[in-house]
C-alpha cells in the first residue's frame, strides 16, 4: 500500500512541475537547468544530494514567490531523474506588519506547489522567538507584537535628529535572528538560497551594522551577504541583551532544538532570474499561484521593512513637525520619488498604477494619512503622537533633545522638564508627570532611561568608520537610474 501511495504521489508531484514548467519561458526553463546545476555543486555531486539542505525565506514578497517556485521546480526536476533529491526548508518570519492576507497568499502558494504533505519540504514560521510549524490561521502572538513594537520604537529612537529616517531598522536585527535560528533549526541546513542582488545584499548588511551598532555591537564594516552567518556568529544568540539586560527576552525555544554550529553558505540566483519585468511573467503568480498580486507585500525604497504607506507618512509626519512645512509637501514629495523611481526602473504600467492607488492623488492625502495612522496603531500598536515623539529622538544623549522636543510639540510640559530629567536618571516623580512620559513615548520609564543614557554616533563617524549611513532617497534614485542594466530594471519589477 506505502509502495502504491508513494507512486501515486510522485505522479502528482510530476503533474505539478509539468503544469509549472507550462508557466516558465523558454529562458527561464534554461535558468531553471543552471540553478539545478548550481545546487548540485554546491551539495557535492548529485550522489550526495539526497543529503542536502537548503533554507529560503518566504515574506509575502514576489521575489519570495519566485524563488520558491523555482526551488520547487529544481527539487522535483531532479526527483524525476534520481532516486532522491535535496530537503527545502521554507521559513517564514512573524513581524508586526505580516498581515492576514500575506499569509492567506503564502498558504495558496504552498497548496498549488502540493508541499504541505511532501516530507522533502519542512514549513515553518517564527513568532516572539519561537519555531513553530507554518499555520496561515495563527495570528501574532500578543508577546509577539509587544516585543515588534518595542523594537520598532527603540531603534526609531536610537538616531539623531539631523540623521535620515531609520524607521523599520529593527527589521534587520529580527531577520539576522531569524536567519541564525532557521538555518541552525534541528538538523541544520547547508545553504540559504535567495534572489537578492549584490545591491539589495549590500543594502540589508548596512542596515545590519547601522542596527546593531546602535544596540551596542560591532560589526565587520568590510563583510559582505556571504558572510553573513559568519557575521551573525559575532552578533550572538540576543543581539538585543546588551542593551535591554536579561530580563528582556528568552532564549529562542524550543530550547535545545538548535545546534549549536552549522557552516551554512549562500547560493545567489539573481543572476538566473529572467523575465520577471514582462508582463506575461504575472500568470504564473495569478492563475498557477492564485497569489492576489495586489496584495503583494510591498516595501519602501529606503528600508525593506517599512511599507510605502507608513514610508510617506513618517515623511509627513516629518515635514510637519520637524521641517515647517505641511504634512502634504512631505507626503507629496515621497509619493513623487517613489513614482519616479519605479519609471526609471521601467517597471510594468500596471505596477505603478498599483502604486499610484496606494498613494493616491493630492486630494486624498488626507484620507491616506487617516489609514496610515490606522495601519501603524493596527501593526505597530503606535499613535501619531508617538510617532512623532520618535521621529523627535528627544531621549537620548541625556536628552538633548528634549527641550526643542517639548517647545515644539508639548510646549505646556517644559515646566516639567526637570523632572522628565529625574525620572531618566532613576529618581523618583510624580505619577502623572511618569504616567505622560509614557503615553507619550510609548515606552516604560526603565526603557526611557535606557535610551537617556545611549550614546548616538554622529553619521560622518559611521562613514569614516565604514559604517554606511542610510541613504536618503534621492541618493537611491540617482544611483540606481544610473545603473541602466536590465538586471537592475528585472530585479526592480520584482518589488
Amino acid at each position: 500500500m506505502s509502495s502504491i501511495h508513494e507512486q501515486a504521489m510522485n505522479h502528482v508531484y510530476q503533474q505539478i512541475l509539468q503544469r509549472l514548467s507550462g508557466f516558465y519561458s523558454r529562458a527561464e526553463r534554461t535558468a531553471l537547468q543552471l540553478l539545478i546545476q548550481r545546487l548540485i555543486v554546491a551539495a557535492g555531486g548529485i550522489d550526495r544530494i539526497g543529503d542536502y539542505r537548503v533554507l529560503t525565506v518566504q515574506n509575502g514578497s514576489r521575489d519570495s514567490f519566485y524563488v520558491l517556485t523555482a526551488l520547487r521546480a529544481a527539487q522535483l526536476s531532479i526527483a524525476g531523474r534520481h532516486p532522491v533529491t535535496f530537503d527545502l526548508r521554507v521559513a517564514t518570519p512573524r513581524l508586526s506588519e505580516t498581515t492576514q492576507a500575506t499569509l492567506e497568499n503564502i498558504h495558496r502558494c504552498y497548496s498549488a506547489l502540493f508541499v504541505y504533505d511532501d516530507p522533502r519540504v519542512e514549513l515553518l514560521m517564527a513568532d516572539n522567538r519561537e519555531v513553530v510549524p507554518f499555520n496561515h490561521k495563527q495570528p501574532l502572538s500578543a508577546a509577539g507584537h509587544e516585543a515588534n513594537r518595542m523594537d520598532t520604537l527603540v531603534l526609531g529612537h536610537l538616531r539623531s535628529i539631523d540623521s535620515p529616517l531609520e524607521v523599520g531598522d529593527h527589521g534587520y536585527l529580527a531577520m539576522a535572528e531569524f536567519y541564525r535560528h532557521m538555518a541552525r533549526w534541528e538538523r541544520g541546513v547547508d545553504s540559504l538560497v535567495s534572489s537578492d542582488t549584490p545591491r539589495e545584499q549590500k543594502q540589508f548588511m548596512s542596515g545590519l551594522r547601522r542596527a546593531a551598532r546602535k544596540v551596542g555591537l560591532a560589526t565587520d564594516p568590510s563583510s559582505g551577504f556571504d558572510s553573513l552567518f559568519a557575521q551573525l556568529d559575532t552578533l550572538g544568540a540576543n543581539p538585543y541583551l546588551g542593551f535591554y539586560g536579561q530580563d528582556h527576552e528568552g532564549a529562542w525555544k524550543p530550547e535545545g532544538h538548535f545546534e549549536a554550529c552549522r557552516r551554512v553558505s549562500h547560493i545567489g540566483i539573481d543572476d538566473l532570474i529572467v523575465d520577471s519585468s514582462q508582463e506575461t511573467n504575472w500568470p504564473l503568480f495569478s492563475e498557477f499561484l492564485r497569489v492576489r498580486t495586489d496584495e503583494l507585500v510591498a516595501s519602501a525604497p529606503e528600508n525593506e521593512y517599512l511599507s510605502p504607506l507608513l514610508s510617506a507618512h513618517l515623511h509627513g509626519l516629518q515635514a510637519c513637525y520637524l521641517q515647517g512645512r505641511s504634512y502634504e509637501a512631505g507626503y507629496g514629495d515621497y509619493v513623487q520619488r517613489a513614482i519616479m523611481i519605479m519609471h526609471r526602473k521601467q517597471l510594468p504600467e500596471h505596477v505603478c498604477e498599483q502604486a499610484r492607488m496606494l498613494f493616491g492623488p493630492p486630494t486624498a492625502i488626507p484620507e491616506r494619512r487617516a489609514q496610515a495612522a490606522s495601519d501603524a496603531h493596527k501593526t505597530l500598536g503606535l499613535n501619531e503622537t508617538q510617532l512623532v515623539c520618535m521621529l523627535f529622538a528627544p531621549f537620548v544623549e541625556q536628552g538633548a533633545g528634549l527641550e526643542h522636543f517639548l517647545r515644539c510639540c508639548h510646549p505646556g510640559m517644559l515646566v516639567a522638564m526637570p523632572d522628565l530629567h529625574k525620572a531618566m536618571q532613576g529618581a523618583a516623580i510624580a505619577d502623572q508627570v511618569a504616567q505622560w512620559m509614557v503615553d507619550v513615548s510609548g515606552l516604560s520609564i526603565d526603557m526611557l532611561g535606557k535610551l537617556y543614557r545611549a550614546s548616538i554616533t554622529p553619521p560622518e563617524q559611521e562613514q569614516a568608520s565604514g559604517m554606511d549611513a542610510q541613504q536618503p532617497v534621492d541618493d537611491i534614485d540617482i544611483e540606481e537610474a544610473g545603473q541602466g542594466d536590465d538586471a537592475m530594471r528585472e530585479r526592480a519589477a520584482r518589488h
